[in-house]
């Protein structure tokens, strides 16, 4: 049981890897996104839909086809989302409380309408054996069922959280970007275009998210719409805080988050209003993880000075 609850784990860890991942990219640059759950959405039906379309036309003998084409349209939806927020948020300098909950109520809609028909969700259900057993080792050793059955996206996910936090923390882009959502009128006239860096980063870290969505509708329910998905993307937001913004925390994070919120299954005898208290654990985590960091007041556990607030160079 211990290591099927561990595997079980690992794998949905990475659904709230990748929503953590890109909210950090995204407030590093100063933008506090609550958009994350709706970005999450619409990405995982846009990646379903596109599944759908390529069984119908081409069938499912093309295990890379089914897998690579959705994840690079996803991709393109969380991006398309992000660059919407940013439009909003830094164009047109609106709320960004606002606009991220208004893209959350507006992506779990448009995700349901998407994906509205019992024929795409069982023509889909088909192609999620690919996403579960591309590049995944079939073996009776705890091991290999523990850290190697698992598929390709759970190892994207592990890949993208160490390259966000080396560029974060080692690169001249991640020094820039972390400039930008502390202090934005000195990063602004040290000659780093803030625009710039705003777009990019949140379009990059709402593509990331997006791909969380597809994962989880894809692989870890098995091509079953599930409106869950919207908790998950809620829970990786409090990820966020959990790792003090740090995308190589994030990855234990998120297998602790994981394994928190599966933990009522494997435990017999856990009645129904306590099986709701364990449910609530990753956020009770959280606020004690807030309060702990609030009172050390470290810097590096802090969140960026800037965050949710929106820049006007003309007040520079």
């Amino acid at each position: 049981m211990l290591v099927r609850f561990l595997t079980t784990a690992i794998r949905l860890s990475a659904t709230f890897l990748y929503g953590s991942t890109g909210e950090i990219i995204i407030e590093k640059g100063g933008h506090l996104n609550l958009g994350i759950p709706g970005i999450m959405s619409v990405g995982a039906a846009v990646g379903c839909l596109t599944e759908y379309s390529i069984i119908k036309s081409m069938g499912v003998s093309s295990p890379a086809m089914l897998v690579i084409l959705p994840v690079l349209m996803t991709l393109l939806s969380g991006a398309l989302m992000g660059l919407l927020y940013s439009f909003l948020t830094v164009t047109l300098r609106a709320n960004q409380n606002v606009v991220g909950l208004a893209m959350t109520t507006f992506g779990v809609g448009l995700a349901g309408y998407l994906v509205n028909s019992q024929a795409q969700l069982a023509t889909i259900a088909r192609a999620s054996e690919f996403y579960r057993n591309l590049f995944s080792v079939q073996s009776d050793n705890w091991f290999v069922q523990i850290f190697l059955s698992h598929g390709v996206l759970v190892y994207l996910a592990i890949i993208i959280a160490i390259i966000a936090q080396i560029v974060l923390s080692k690169t001249r882009v991640g020094l820039n970007l972390r400039a930008v959502g502390e202090n934005p009128a000195t990063a602004d006239a040290a000659g780093i275009n803030v625009t710039k860096y705003k777009y990019t980063s949140t379009c990059i870290g709402c593509a990331i998210s997006a791909l969380g969505g597809l994962f989880c509708i894809m692989d870890y329910m098995g091509g079953n719409w599930e409106y869950i998905l919207e908790g998950f993307g809620w829970l990786s937001i409090a990820l966020v805080i959990f790792t003090m913004w740090r995308p190589s925390l994030a990855i234990p994070g998120s297998i602790i988050f994981a394994g928190l919120y599966i933990f009522s299954n494997y435990v017999t005898g856990i009645k129904l209003f306590e099986q709701d208290f364990v449910n609530i654990l990753p956020y009770a985590v959280t606020i004690v993880v807030l309060v702990i960091t609030s009172i050390f007041d470290k810097k590096s556990a802090q969140p960026p000075a800037a965050l949710g607030v929106s820049y006007f160079r003309e007040e520079r």
